[in-house]
């Protein structure tokens, strides 16, 4: 194998390993973005919870009614 058709394969190569990468770099990008957006919908939710077990925490305290 000639220098020449060495540099051609290896250029080649380069230019397959830069297209790689860029697309593993667009899909991490997304998937951050996904993760991103779904902490925050986690913690809304966790908002929630915690305010709908503060409604429920009160009836829960309250005493029986008289006639019991």
């Amino acid at each position: 194998m000639s220098l020449e058709d060495r540099v051609t394969d290896l250029e080649s190569q380069l230019a397959f390993q830069d297209d790689t990468i860029q697309s593993l770099s667009d899909v991490l990008a997304t998937q951050q973005r996904a993760v991103e957006r779904l902490q925050l919908q986690m913690a809304a939710l966790l908002k929630r919870q915690e305010e709908m077990a503060g409604q429920f925490e009160t009836f829960e305290e309250e005493a029986p009614p008289p006639h019991y």
